[in-house]
């Protein structure tokens, strides 16, 4: 078990932080954009604009996903 936290390897544990970890704090991030958007009245229009330029880092790690699935990388 040289090497090993809990029976998991360091690569192990890196990609479930990457999958899981990381998806999560986006959702959060999602939820404090929403709330965000509620709070101060900004409106269909100001809702979607707050939406797209404060969220623009998880498109980029959606568009490296569909990359890595799709190029089997």
């Amino acid at each position: 078990m040289q090497g090993t936290i809990f029976g998991f390897t360091e690569a192990q544990i890196s990609q479930f932080g990457m999958n899981y970890a990381v998806t999560g704090l986006m959702l959060l991030m999602m939820v404090i954009v929403g709330k965000l958007a509620w709070d101060s009245k900004a409106g269909k229009f100001g809702g979607i604009a707050l939406f797209i330029g404060l969220t623009l880092g998880v498109a980029g790690f959606v568009i490296k996903l569909l990359i890595e699935h799709f190029l089997k990388i």
